[in-house]
């Protein structure tokens, strides 16, 4: 960022903690009380609101960030973030997806053409492809959107206040009613009704004593 830039920037209230290392393009417009740390990049149309944070090695590209969201060495292309979500560390956001308000998306957690709604979480490891997810709802560890068959990208649809424990796949084309619980380890290719609890594992088997026949002797 160049001198001039930088002291216009203050003026308006924005924090930049260190303009030599960051790069905002001309088209970029950032709201008062945010800040922008070191090796960030905003690019295209991106606007970013009042009180944000846009930390280090973020990359914005014709991205909308809402007041009081807070964006950690993420990647947004494309994509809108709500008031007073955080995004990130190593997040990616692309195509046209949607964080509502009040949201959580968290370390290593994609989203493509998809909507995160509003008090929705998705906090490590989940990969959100093709969906539109509800209000309120839990995303675990793990889980994957399956949308793709080989041939044909499918949605996936997530009612609100639903619970998707750890290692979920959810089969798309597939429905998910509202207040459901998906229990960890379950593959969903149905369709639920609201209330249901869903749960697609077998039960462990415990064999005593056999552990020595598998185990590499040191």
């Amino acid at each position: 960022m160049d001198k001039k830039r930088y002291d216009d920037f203050l003026k308006q209230g924005v924090n930049v903690l260190d303009y030599e290392n960051v790069y905002v393009e001309p088209s970029v417009t950032v709201g008062s009380g945010t800040t922008l740390e070191p090796f960030c990049v905003l690019l295209g149309l991106t606007t970013v609101g009042c009180n944000c944070t846009v930390g280090s090695f973020s990359y914005l590209k014709n991205a909308k960030i809402l007041d009081g969201a807070e964006i950690r060495s993420s990647r947004i292309t494309d994509s809108a973030v709500g008031q007073n979500t955080t995004v990130g560390p190593n997040a990616h956001l692309r195509q046209n997806s949607v964080v509502g308000d009040n949201c959580r998306v968290g370390n290593f957690v994609e989203l493509k053409n998809s909507v995160l709604g509003q008090g929705s979480k998705a906090s490590h490891l989940t990969y959100i492809g093709d969906a539109e997810v509800g209000k309120d709802c839990n995303v675990g560890c793990g889980v994957v959107f399956v949308n793709y068959d080989g041939k044909t990208k499918h949605r996936t649809e997530v009612g609100d206040n639903v619970f998707i424990g750890c290692n979920c796949n959810l089969v798309a084309p597939v429905r998910i009613a509202s207040d459901c619980f998906i229990a960890c380890g379950t593959t969903v290719t149905k369709d639920t009704v609201k209330d249901d609890f869903v749960i697609g594992r077998s039960r462990e088997t415990v064999k005593p004593n056999t552990a020595n026949k598998y185990l590499v002797k040191k």
